[in-house]
């Protein structure tokens, strides 16, 4: 008993099967990526040599329309090959003519009429086109590619820079209402500030991106920045990332590791208040008395100014910088290789569709080393950790400053308490 295999790719859309995902000993396996070169041999190889079965994938592997399966499936039965598709309910010993086969030859065309579909936009892709869709606001649709809306990217540039000035997304989308009267929700904004159209790139439905295809709103830099303020914004608790105080969502008891909430106290006729840290959870009876706030934060500084330099000198920068070092290179030789593209086809090893997709594959890998080196700290971190090691440069600040530096430093602030006294360990992110 002689057992074949045929399987067609197209490179456009899914990548080359293993030879060996067949499940069953097969004598010899015929496969074509883009052209159906190997059908034809398999029909030929069939004539002189015979087979008893052959095993394929689906049926629409057999041709690009409904008649061309037809007739080839007809040729393999005249020839006496018993066809066997293992991902679709069909053998043709079982299922000759009848109602089975024609209502799978129906969803043969409807799969066709999809994957036609599909290879439209993987030829959109491969020339760096927009996918199908809504624009983003604050651009709108060139010739084959984004270009920048004078009318609303100003808008979308204030709410960066606003974000990036506080770091705050509920702040920045409140901003662009009160003065652009432009009303997002928070979850628009969030998409926002991650979607890659905004930083001239283009992402498609597979998850892929390509880099530097048009205009950015932002800069490279600005954008690693927003990516830094997400990641820190997302260990804290709801609602304190635009919280008006500094300590806000950073302190928490060292025993039950509940958060401290921020409590303001007045008195009736006057104007001053008094702020407190409070655990509304405490699991103590009685409850931990609240802190007062002005000696925390004080406390805060003072630790920063003394242990912040300590802590970033303990970091291994030249393991940092061998990274850096490393993903550029690779960033670099991508580069090369795809601005040796066009002498390949100018000299005929390649032709225009292979090269279109050589391009492609290289420009989504630049693309993710791009957003591995982005996420890496800044170089400057030694140099920064000096500036802000000094205790004015802290009281000369506003609170939402501070708020905005604290939280770039630290990751949390623990209360230990013991009998009356407390003292705080501030513990940083690096």
């Amino acid at each position: 008993m002689k057992i074949i295999a045929y399987s067609y790719t197209d490179p456009l859309l899914e990548s080359f099967p293993d030879e060996s995902s067949w499940g069953w000993e097969v004598d010899r396996v015929y496969q074509d990526l883009g052209k159906r070169e190997q059908l034809q041999q398999l029909l030929t190889d069939c004539q002189t040599e015979g087979a008893d079965y052959l095993l394929i994938r689906r049926l629409e592997e057999l041709g690009d329309t409904l008649e061309q399966v037809s007739d080839r499936l007809n040729e393999l039965e005249a020839m006496g090959v018993a066809v066997i598709a293992t991902e679709q309910p069909y053998t043709s010993e079982n299922s000759p003519l009848g109602a089975d086969l024609l209502t799978l030859l129906h969803a043969i065309q409807s799969e066709q009429r999809s994957r036609r579909i599909r290879q439209g936009h993987a030829r959109n892709r491969l020339d760096a086109a927009p996918p199908p869709g809504k624009v983003p606001y604050g651009y709108r649709r060139g010739k084959g590619k984004y270009t920048i809306d004078r009318s609303t990217s100003p808008v979308v540039k204030d709410f960066f820079d606003h974000f990036l000035l506080y770091g705050s997304l509920r702040g920045s989308v409140r901003y662009l209402a009160k003065k652009y009267g432009k009303k997002i929700s928070v979850t628009t904004g969030r998409r926002w500030l991650t979607n890659p159209v905004y930083r001239g790139n283009t992402a498609y439905q597979n998850g892929e991106i390509i880099s530097d295809t048009h205009i950015p709103i932002i800069s490279k830099e600005e954008a690693a920045q927003v990516d830094r303020l997400l990641r820190r914004n997302s260990r804290l608790p709801s609602r304190t990332a635009s919280a008006p105080r500094s300590l806000a969502g950073l302190v928490v008891c060292s025993e039950c590791r509940s958060h401290l909430t921020v409590t303001r106290v007045t008195q009736r006729k006057q104007d001053r208040e008094y702020l407190y840290l409070r655990c509304l959870s405490c699991p103590r009876r009685p409850k931990c008395p609240a802190i007062p706030y002005q000696e925390v934060l004080e406390q805060t500084i003072e630790t920063v100014c003394r242990d912040l330099p300590l802590a970033v000198a303990g970091m291994n920068f030249p393991q940092l910088d061998a990274v850096k070092n490393s993903l550029g290179e690779a960033i670099a030789r991508q580069q090369e290789i795809l601005a040796q593209l066009p002498a390949l086809i100018e000299s005929g090893i390649l032709d225009t569709e292979t090269a279109k997709l050589r391009a492609y594959k290289l420009r989504t890998e630049i693309s993710a080393l791009e957003a591995n080196l982005a996420i890496l700290p800044p170089v400057n971190l030694r140099s920064v950790a000096v500036a802000v090691s000094i205790p004015q440069f802290w009281l000369d600040l506003s609170e939402t400053e501070r708020r905005f530096y604290f939280r770039e430093f630290i990751k949390e602030i623990e209360i230990v308490r013991q009998e009356q006294k407390w003292h705080l360990q501030v513990i940083f992110i690096f």
